[in-house]
């Protein structure tokens, strides 16, 4: 195992409390600190700690992509690291998006690039981009469509005679989501302001005191931004530390407030729905978006064995394992598939490989090669383990 140091994203919605204070630094911080990035995305990779000096986790697998990445995942996903982790707090809501599937990432992708210079492109790289989030606090969100019937039961409360025909689409079931989608993100330039104040207005019964303050506190952040009314389409939770919830393609999501682990397929291609000053391609987001229920969006963690669980998810990009370890367990053998990182959430830990071992406190991390066996942990610390998710890994 060899240290690994990540960059921090310093965008707007970012916390001044949460990276600084896990890393041990002053706080507040100076600015707004978003993301923490583990992993290799040519857009910020982390750099690993050698003798001579920091080198870019990039380069350190390009110079020796099968021992790092293994022949199985190089076989899987080409020569490239198909996951990142990372540290997530949101002091503010982000905007609502939805990621391609793979097999669509790959044809716009390659669409786009017989486009016209100069054209709007929404795509960045060829792969699907799905993302699990675990909760270190409480963490609100926006997480795929509920029941039509339930949101049309909302939006008639407010009672705004403009949104009628929204309402009478929700009615006819699941069918008829896309079209109060469409319809929302395609309202008038002219009258968004005055519809969406007049929802954010509306006096409502305390039975949807939680949907009133939704609405309320996304339309003082983004005027006018049709988002605020597409989120009364979602399914609004609280996740208890812990808790996760899993985003496939297709999903519209949006995180509003709170602190998390994030693991997910490494790309960068997202499609806003709103809350966002950015570009919204409203027929590509339709053409990418499930319009289907999700029933519930938790994720709770299963037990693996002492001191360790995961969040099970349906493809192979990543696996996420969280460690334990206290008097009752004071070590953990881990055998994950491919390269792995380790973060370091609390406490002490010795993690060791068959390359060497490094001792990890909280906010560091460190990174492993292929080659390198199982993982062993002894501490009294609490530690996330990502790797590849090409098969379940061994647990002793």
């Amino acid at each position: 195992m060899e240290r690994l140091d990540g960059p921090i994203r310093d965008y707007a919605w970012g916390s001044r409390s949460v990276i600084a204070g896990l890393q041990g630094r002053p706080v507040p911080s100076d600015g707004p600190e978003a993301e923490l990035w583990l992993g290799a995305h040519p857009g910020a990779p982390a750099t690993v700690r050698r003798i001579g000096g920091a080198v870019s986790l990039l380069d350190v697998l390009a110079d020796e992509p099968g021992r790092w990445l293994g022949e199985a995942l190089v076989q899987r996903f080409g020569p490239r690291l198909p996951f990142l982790l990372k540290v997530l707090a949101a002091e503010e809501p982000l905007s609502l998006q939805a990621h391609p599937d793979s097999e669509h990432a790959r044809a716009a992708y390659a669409a786009q690039q017989d486009a016209p210079e100069g054209a709007h492109r929404n795509y960045a790289d060829p792969y699907h981009k799905p993302e699990l989030l675990v909760a270190r606090t409480p963490f609100e969100a926006l997480c795929g469509f509920r029941d039509p019937y339930a949101s049309a039961a909302v939006i008639e409360a407010f009672d705004v005679p403009a949104l009628v025909g929204v309402v009478a689409a929700l009615r006819t079931g699941p069918e008829g989501l896309r079209e109060a989608v469409r319809t929302l993100l395609t309202w008038p330039d002219a009258d968004r302001v005055k519809l969406v104040d007049a929802v954010a207005t509306a006096e409502l019964g305390a039975g949807l005191a939680a949907e009133a303050a939704l609405v309320r506190m996304l339309a003082e952040r983004y005027p006018g931004d049709p988002g605020v009314l597409v989120a009364l389409l979602l399914n609004h939770v609280t996740l208890g530390v812990d808790e996760a919830i899993w985003m496939p393609a297709g999903n519209l999501h949006a995180y509003l407030h709170g602190a998390g682990v994030e693991i997910m397929a490494a790309s960068d291609n997202v499609l806003r729905g709103g809350l966002t000053p950015k570009h919204v391609d409203v027929p590509e987001l339709l053409r990418v978006l499930r319009f289907e229920v999700l029933d519930d969006p938790v994720v709770a963690p299963a037990p693996v064995g002492p001191g360790v669980v995961t969040w099970p998810v349906p493809i192979d990009d990543f696996a996420l394992h969280r460690v334990r370890l206290d008097e009752d367990v004071p070590a953990v053998q881990l055998a994950p598939p491919g390269p792995r990182v380790v973060l370091c959430w609390s406490g002490r830990s010795e993690v060791r490989d068959a390359a060497g071992s490094v001792t990890l406190d909280a906010g560091q991390a460190a990174v492993g090669a292929a080659d390198g066996g199982p993982l062993h942990f002894a501490g009294a610390a609490e530690a996330y383990v990502a790797s590849a998710g090409l098969a379940s890994p061994g647990l002793d």
